[in-house]
């Protein structure tokens, strides 16, 4: 007797997922999971895993900021690799700090694997993971995905578009890219490897969408060179350009045009300086122009020098913040010498990046930054780009990732008045890639972790939190003792940090520890013996003296010492 099958239900139950837990909604801490299998047994691998960088008014005192893989860990014995798509540090930062938790083969190619490998010795992690692959068509089997790097341009060498070939169909992760056939350093955009890449049929493309609200083709790095040295020609003093320490070909740009310009080269940062060394050390650069020394530096005459130094965002410890309040390796910058912004400002950036130009102006250092669109192109594709390869590759589906929920709700808008299928993939959203409509299929946790000091910590925790609130409200530690005695005596004494403390810096101290002695006298003896409800007596009686006094309200910490 033949099986009768219900309309709608399918007999294989294997499905394709895509579930991004870094990045989507974002722009920074890339972090992508594919899975293939029944639901809750899927076979995972990921893509990139990157960090973001903190600020002071959200994540004071952070180092970096880590996407939180608990769901993945929980499952990390169904994780079959990892596979790196550039050396960015939102898509490779956090590989060294999370890499034991999940113990993965890592896949880079040889660029890649050099900057993930210099990581894992930074944090003294094992590199028993970490394995150097080709390009398309070479293919790595890792599990029920066989994946293959597809070479592209970016503003890294040797970035790379994935192709992930699964029992569901063919996906194709772009990665950041952009399509430039003069990338100066590294591969230029191949549309008839595309082509042939895509020609078997593509379920679904994940794809950047960073500058999707740019309406004008992209420009090559290739076409910056005669307007940069134009510039450096003008110049009669030093000259100074930034831009960010992994763009090599920014960096050869730069050098060479300020070569031909008649002025020595001096890189001035220590990433920048390991970035040259690696794309050195792996072949990808072999003509970069000599470079002299910091200290050779300051004896050359002003008009016969050019500094390549890192700081593009405004980051106070890199030395383009240093040289615009000071000196730095026993240079200095003054009326008439010239600073190139040759860089985007990230948002949020935007306010350190201002400082710099504010302190390099009071000292009579004409800036130039990206506003003027001639000494910058950017990494990533634009509208006109991204079209173009959604018809190269012609997929069923396209999922946006790669930026703010903005972005990746006008790439959707885009893709469906092209006529194809997309959704908005939030962090934390699994989406079922098997059919010809994509859809949710469920949402499982995701955030964010801090490294903070030498520790990871949840976001969750609340130690940042609590650390803003201090900031902001001031904090007062007290200190209870009970003495020994016939009949219990409290005194006590506080410490007040961030709050005025009156002209002398002892008005408040005297008057809190007045009041709370009296306070402390007032209350039960049933309150008296019991240190929570003290404690709480406490704090209260802090919060409105200095409300009375100086109208705040700061968080309270109370220590209380009973002395048998």
């Amino acid at each position: 007797m033949s099986s009768i099958r219900k309309p709608g239900l399918s007999v294989n139950r294997q499905r394709l997922i895509y579930l991004p837990l870094g990045g989507a909604g974002e722009i920074g801490m890339n972090a992508y999971v594919y899975g293939y299998g029944e639901p809750n047994k899927e076979r995972f691998i990921l893509v990139d895993l990157g960090i973001t960088f903190p600020d002071m008014d959200s994540t004071p005192g952070v180092n970096l900021i880590l996407p939180d893989l608990a769901w993945l860990e929980e499952r990390a014995d169904r994780l079959e690799a990892i596979f790196i798509s550039h050396a960015h540090e939102d898509h490779v930062g956090a590989l060294p700090l999370l890499w034991e938790d999940l113990r993965a083969p890592v896949y880079a190619r040889p660029f890649v694997a050099e900057i993930a490998r210099r990581k894992f010795e930074e944090y003294s992690v094992a590199q028993e993971g970490l394995r150097t692959t080709e390009i398309w068509p070479h293919q790595i089997e890792a599990g029920p995905f066989t994946v293959s790097f597809i070479p592209l341009s970016h503003s890294v060498p040797e970035s790379s578009s994935l192709s992930i070939q699964t029992p569901a169909g063919h996906v194709i992760h772009t990665g950041d890219f952009k399509l430039d056939s003069s990338p100066v350093v590294g591969d230029a955009f191949d549309e008839q490897l595309w082509q042939q890449v895509s020609a078997d049929g593509v379920q679904a493309l994940v794809c950047d969408s960073t500058n999707v609200f740019v309406t004008r083709s992209g420009r090559s790095e290739g076409k910056l060179s005669p307007a940069i040295e134009e510039l450096i020609q003008s110049s009669k003093g030093v000259v100074v350009a930034t831009t960010f320490a992994s763009n090599i070909a920014r960096l050869k740009t730069l050098a060479d045009a300020g070569t031909r310009a008649g002025r020595s080269i001096c890189l001035l940062g220590r990433a920048m300086r390991r970035m040259i060394e690696a794309a050195k050390e792996t072949g990808i650069l072999s003509n970069f122009p000599t470079v002299i020394s910091p200290s050779e530096a300051a004896l050359i005459p002003r008009e016969n020098l050019m500094l390549l130094v890192t700081g593009s965002q405004g980051e106070p410890r890199a030395v383009s913040a240093q040289l615009s309040v000071g000196r730095y390796k026993n240079i200095d910058l003054v009326a008439g010498d010239l600073f190139l912004f040759s860089s985007k400002t990230i948002p949020g950036n935007e306010k350190a990046v201002l400082k710099i130009i504010n302190n390099l102006s009071r000292k009579g250092v004409a800036v130039i930054d990206d506003s003027s669109d001639r000494f910058h192109v950017s990494g990533h594709a634009n509208q006109p780009d991204l079209e173009r390869i959604h018809t190269i590759v012609d997929p069923k589906i396209v999922i946006p990732m790669h930026g703010e929920r903005r972005h990746l709700e006008q790439h959707v808008t885009m893709c469906r008045e092209g006529g194809r299928e997309a959704i908005v993939a939030a962090n934390g959203m699994m989406i079922d890639l098997t059919n010809e409509v994509p859809k949710v299929a469920e949402t499982v946790p995701s955030g964010r972790m801090y490294f903070d000091g030498d520790v990871l910590i949840p976001a969750r925790d609340g130690v940042v939190r609590d650390r803003i609130r201090m900031a902001l409200n001031g904090l007062v530690a007290v200190s209870v003792v009970q003495t020994k005695s016939s009949k219990p005596v409290f005194r006590c004494s506080v410490v007040i940090r961030g709050l005025w403390q009156g002209e002398n810096g002892f008005v408040m101290k005297v008057a809190l520890e007045t009041e709370l002695n009296k306070s402390i006298g007032r209350l039960s003896g049933q309150v008296l013996h019991d240190d929570e409800e003290l404690e709480e007596a406490i704090r209260r009686c802090v919060r409105k003296e200095t409300v009375n006094l100086i109208g705040k309200r700061p968080e309270v910490s109370v220590i209380i010492t009973r002395i048998a």
